[in-house]
């Protein structure tokens, strides 16, 4: 299981556009440095946690994931086990 290091840990490596991996899903999560989210139309809000997990809240919902950043991949897995994939938008 690879997770970031180096300067600031996924707090940092998270900043920037990520799409959504999947069948035509063209989904893009935008992470800001100021500790906004925004998930496709959905604007929200993240923080980190300890053990690299992060927690996002939305209007509609909060959702607590465990982080692996390698290189131009993200992977956020949720407490049941499902797991949401994501590269990084150029």
């Amino acid at each position: 299981m690879a997770t970031a290091s180096g300067c600031g840990g996924p707090r940092r490596d998270v900043v920037g556009k990520w799409r959504a991996d999947g069948e035509g899903n063209t989904m893009v999560w935008e992470f800001a440095e100021s500790g906004s989210v925004q998930i496709g139309s959905i604007r929200g809000r993240y923080s980190f946690g300890d053990r690299d997990r992060i927690k996002i809240e939305t209007p509609g919902a909060i959702s607590v994931y465990q982080v692996e950043l390698s290189g131009d991949r993200m992977t956020l897995q949720d407490p049941r086990g499902s797991k949401l994939r994501f590269t990084r938008s150029k």
